[in-house]
Order: structure tokens, then C-alpha cells, then sequence
């Protein structure tokens, strides 16, 4: 009976690693849709880019000017589950992603899948930039190709058991990844899906705006409803017509992301400095789609 019992335990265990392991595959492109991809445009890249934030979270945290093409990475993320560590994404070979295709830039920004076929963290928007165009990602890529090599090593992740085990993050996509919308919205205006798209998509807004559950993922029944630091210092505030900006009107917004100064005539502070400055190189039609946009989301109170 007891040799039963054994047996019967090690088949439950060696059933739940092959499920362990089926379910966690890193799940890539399909080819026809990589082989699809055009060659992008570098000029459109620089657009994408700004839209996405790059510079924001790989350039050095002190960097001005042409420096934020440095994309040496190095700034620590402080979250509940360790420290994520933003790595190099510049041309370098040794360090950033100088040695990748165009394909595994695509699988990266797509799927959270890196070339060596392990899980990217969601520490990097991967599942915000999931909702992109290719031929943005493609656009993004030979923009990317252009900038300068950076020559330095930020190191790994700091991470606990188990959240340094990255098979597992194959379990958090089967329950939060997707490529659909974070909200559904009636409209067919045009302004109002370019900002959809430019909100949800690269500008990745719901990754701080929104409030996560105890496994990191977000909440998208309070979508941009605000959140806490998850570095510990004040809040994400609510950015849905139920929060604080449920007075300003669409060109309040749009000239906020031109030139940082709210209806009150205050300026724009902390993180939000970065995103702010990134806006403001998007051409004006975006931002006023970014603000039709928020205009047009589902109200909330504060989130969690």
C-alpha cells in the first residue's frame, strides 16, 4: 500500500511538472506574420519611440538631451516582488540588444519573449506594447538601430524565491497577456481609437494608472483609476473623468501634455516629468487623440 501511495505521488508530481512545463512555453510569432513585417522607417520609428517612453526608464536617470538616446538602462524598478533592474537596450552587442533581429525585437515587444526563449518580466511593457501595430514595431526597430552602442552591464534582477524562477511568468500571461483592448469603447470616432491605441498600446499608461491584485496583474475593471507608488513614494493619480482631472476639458489635457502646466496654472512634477516631455515631441493631432481618449473612458472613484 505504501509503495502505491509512493507511486501514485511521483505520477502526480511528474504529471504536474509536464503541465508545469506545457503551460509555461514562451509562446512566439507565428513566421508568416514575422516574414510579413516591412523594414520600417526610422523617421516614424522616432515618433513610436517618444510614444513609448523609452528613454524614460533605459537612459540614465540624469540624462538630458541627446544623451536619452543612451539607452544604457541601469534604474532600478522597487517593486513587492524585488527589485527589477532596467537593462540595456542600446546597440551594443555585448550588453544591449545589438545582436537581435528584427524578429526578436518584434517577439520581445509582442510576446514578452526574449531570443534565447525565456519570459521577459512585465517590469518591461510588453504587455502594453502587445497591442501595436508590426509595422510600429517595425518603425520602432529601425529607429532604434540608429542610436549610439552603450558599453555597460546593469546587471541582473534582484529578485526572491519564487519570483526569480521566470517559467513562472508563463502562468502570469495565461491569466493577464493579451493583445485585445483594456476597454471597450462605442464610438467610431477617429480621434478617439488613435488615442485608445496610443494610451493602451505604446504609451503604456495603464501600467502605472492602474491598480494591480496580489500577483501584479492589473485590475482592468479600474482601468487608470490610479494606484500607489509601487516604489513607495506618494500616488499614480486617477486619470479617468472620475478623478482629478474630471474638470479639465480635452484642450486642457492636450496643452498639459504639450507644456506641462495644468488649469491652475501648476506644473508638472515627479515621474510624470519624463512621460510630460516625451509627449510633447508627438505631433498635436496625438495628444489631442490622447485626450479625446480620456475623455471618453469609463469614470472611477481612486483605486485601491
Amino acid at each position: 500500500m505504501i509503495r502505491k501511495l509512493a507511486l501514485i505521488a511521483v505520477l502526480a508530481a511528474i504529471a504536474g511538472g509536464l503541465a508545469f512545463y506545457v503551460l509555461t512555453m514562451p509562446q512566439t510569432l507565428p513566421r508568416d506574420v514575422l516574414a510579413a513585417m516591412p523594414d520600417g522607417d526610422a523617421a516614424r520609428g522616432e515618433t513610436v519611440f517618444w510614444a513609448g517612453g523609452c528613454a524614460s526608464c533605459h537612459a540614465a536617470d540624469d540624462a538630458e538631451g541627446d544623451d536619452k538616446l543612451k539607452l544604457g538602462g541601469g534604474h532600478v524598478l522597487a517593486s513587492d516582488f524585488g527589485d527589477f533592474v532596467v537593462p540595456n537596450i542600446s546597440t551594443d552587442e555585448a550588453h544591449g540588444i545589438g545582436g537581435w533581429t528584427k524578429g526578436d525585437f518584434a517577439n520581445a515587444m509582442a510576446r514578452g519573449v526574449s531570443p534565447q526563449g525565456a519570459h521577459f518580466y512585465p517590469s518591461f511593457p510588453w504587455t502594453s506594447y502587445a497591442r501595436m501595430e508590426m509595422a510600429d514595431i517595425a518603425d520602432l526597430w529601425a529607429f532604434m538601430r540608429t542610436l549610439p552602442a552603450v558599453d555597460t552591464d546593469p546587471g541582473p534582477h534582484r529578485l526572491g524565491f519564487p519570483f526569480n524562477i521566470r517559467r513562472g511568468v508563463g502562468l502570469w500571461k495565461l491569466l493577464y497577456a493579451g493583445s485585445g483592448p483594456a476597454v471597450a469603447l462605442d464610438t467610431d470616432e477617429e480621434a478617439v481609437l488613435r488615442g485608445q491605441y496610443l494610451v493602451e498600446g505604446p504609451g503604456h499608461c495603464g501600467e502605472c494608472h492602474t491598480p494591480r491584485d496580489f500577483a501584479g496583474g492589473p485590475k482592468k475593471d479600474l482601468w487608470l483609476a490610479g494606484a500607489p507608488n509601487p516604489e513607495g513614494r506618494g500616488r499614480i493619480p486617477n486619470i479617468t473623468p472620475g478623478g482629478p482631472i474630471a474638470s479639465w476639458s480635452q484642450a486642457d489635457i492636450a496643452y498639459y501634455l504639450e507644456s506641462g502646466f495644468t488649469p491652475e496654472f501648476d506644473s508638472v512634477g515627479g515621474s510624470m516629468v519624463d512621460v510630460q516631455e516625451n509627449m510633447a515631441k508627438l505631433p498635436a493631432e496625438d495628444r489631442d487623440a490622447i485626450a479625446a481618449y480620456l475623455k471618453a473612458i469609463p469614470a472611477h472613484g481612486d483605486g485601491d
